[in-house]
C-alpha cells in the first residue's frame, strides 16, 4: 500500500500544501494509518513504535510477511490486520488530504517543530498525527491548563469556568479543553474574551463543528487558537471517539481541572486519563446537594484531586510538576520570558542586543524569536524586534 501512495503524484502534490514534505514516506504513511486505525489504537501504535509508519504499512499489506515485529502476539496483530484492511482505500488517503488542505488545516507529525512531545507520554496510544486549523505553536507553548467538565453545567459552573479560564488567559496560560457545551464552552469563551489562547480537540475531523451550535465558536478558535483533532477531515465524531479524545485533553494540559461533573460525567474519563500520565488533577468544590457537583467530590475523595477554587491555586497545580516548578518546557518558557523582558513595544531591538540584554546565546534568541513571531507575539522591523501590544499576551 504505501508504495502505491508514494507513486500517487496527486496525493504528494497535496500533502505538500498541507506539511512541506510531500515525498517523505513516513510522513504519508501516517495520514494512511489516520484512516486506517482508530483513534488510540494500541496495536497499531506498537507496530509503528516498533517499525515506523511505512515499514509498519509495508508489513501489514505486504506478501509474502517476511518481518516478525517483536513481542506482538500473532493473534492480536491478525484482529489488527483484519479491521485495517477493511479500510486500505488509497482513495481514501488521497481524501483525508485534500480534503485538508480545502479547509486550510495543517498536518503536524512527530518530530515537527510544532510537535506537542506531551503527547509522547501515551505510549503505544499516541496519535499518529493531529491535524490543526489555526496556530499549531500553541501546542508547545505553556503553560497549558485543561478545564473540562459538565456539558448539561449549571449556572455556578459555567461561571467559575468563566473566571478561571479567563484569568490564566489574560495572564497568558493556553486554555486546553472539548469545544463541548457546558463547562468546555464557557472556558473557551472566557480566553477568547481576553485575547487569549485556547485550544479545542475534537473528536469529529477538524471541518465538522460540533456541537453545530458551537460553529462559531469553534470558527473563532480557529482564527486565534487551535482546532485540532487526529482524525481526518469527514470522519464523524462518535461516543468511544469523544472517550480516545479525552486522552490527548489530559496528555496536553500541565494541568487538568475538573469544575463541575456529575457521578458518571465524561469529564471523569479526562481526570483518569490525567490521573494516569501523573498530571496534576484539580477539582472546583459544589454545593454538595448538587448532583452536578458530585463527580468533583469523587474525584476529590478517590483520586486524590486537589480542591481548586481560584486562579493562584490552579497555577499552584502545575508548579507542583517538580521542586523547582519546571518542566522541559517551562524552561523553554522562562527563556522567553527573559527574551521579551529585553525587548519593548515601542522600538526595535537588534538581534545582538536581545542577546546581549536577554544573556542568551545569538541563535537560541533566534530561534525563540521565529517561535514568537509565528505566536503573533513579536514582530521584527528595520531597526530589530519589538513586541506587539496585544492584550493578555506574555510580556
Amino acid at each position: 500500500m504505501i508504495d502505491a501512495l508514494l507513486s500517487d503524484a496527486e496525493l504528494r502534490a497535496a500533502v505538500d500544501d498541507v506539511h512541506p514534505s510531500g515525498d517523505d514516506p513516513e510522513t504519508i504513511a501516517r495520514i494512511a494509518w489516520s484512516v486506517l486505525a482508530e483513534p488510540g489504537d494500541g496495536v497499531a501504535g506498537t507496530l509503528i513504535g516498533e517499525l515506523g509508519a511505512a515499514e509498519a504499512l509495508r508489513f501489514v499489506f505486504g506478501e509474502p510477511r517476511t518481518l516478525v515485529p517483536p513481542g506482538r502476539e500473532s493473534r492480536t496483530l491478525a484482529e489488527g490486520i483484519s479491521r485495517w484492511s477493511a479500510r486500505a482505500d488509497p482513495r481514501s488517503v488521497r481524501r483525508a488530504v485534500t480534503d485538508a488542505r480545502d479547509v486550510s488545516a495543517r498536518l503536524i507529525v512527530p518530530g515537527d517543530p510544532e510537535w506537542p512531545m506531551a503527547l509522547d507520554d501515551l505510549g503505544a496510544h499516541t496519535p499518529v498525527l493531529l491535524w490543526v486549523r489555526g496556530r499549531p505553536s500553541l501546542l508547545r507553548r505553556g503553560p497549558r491548563v485543561a478545564i473540562v467538565g459538565a456539558r448539561a453545567a449549571s449556572a455556578y459552573g459555567e461561571m467559575v469556568a468563566a473566571e478561571l479560564a479567563g484569568d490564566l488567559a489574560a495572564s497568558g496560560a493556553v486554555i486546553v479543553s472539548g469545544g463541548a457545551y457546558g463547562i468546555d464552552g464557557a472556558a473557551h469563551r472566557a480566553a477568547l474574551a481576553v485575547d487569549g489562547a485556547t485550544v479545542a480537540f475534537l473528536a469529529g475531523g477538524v471541518d465538522r463543528a460540533y456541537p453545530q451550535g458551537h460553529q462559531q465558536l469553534l470558527r473563532r478558535i480557529a482564527d486565534t487558537g487551535a482546532v485540532v483533532s487526529e482524525v481526518p477531515c469527514g470522519v464523524a465524531p462518535t461516543k468511544w471517539r469523544f472517550l480516545s479524545r479525552n486522552r490527548l485533553i489530559a496528555a496536553l494540559g500541565q494541568a487538568t481541572v475538573v469544575v463541575e461533573a456529575g457521578w458518571r460525567s465524561g469529564s471523569l474519563n479526562t481526570a483518569g486519563h490525567a490521573a494516569s500520565l501523573g498530571r496534576p488533577l484539580g477539582a472546583v468544590p459544589g454545593p454538595v446537594t448538587s448532583a452536578a457537583s458530585a463527580g468533583c467530590h469523587r474525584l476529590l475523595r478517590e483520586y486524590d484531586a486537589r480542591c481548586v477554587t481560584n486562579t493562584a491555586e490552579v497555577r499552584e497545580l502545575w508548579e507542583s510538576l517538580s521542586p523547582d516548578g519546571e518542566t522541559a518546557e517551562n524552561v523553554i518558557d522562562a527563556e522567553q520570558v527573559r527574551l521579551l523582558d529585553a525587548i519593548g513595544t515601542r522600538s526595535g531591538v537588534p538581534l545582538v542586543e536581545i542577546a546581549r540584554r536577554a544573556g542568551l546565546a545569538p541563535d537560541r534568541v533566534r530561534a525563540l524569536l521565529g517561535v514568537l513571531e509565528l505566536e503573533g507575539i513579536v514582530e521584527q522591523t528595520a531597526a530589530g524586534w519589538k513586541k506587539k501590544p496585544t492584550r493578555g499576551r506574555r510580556g
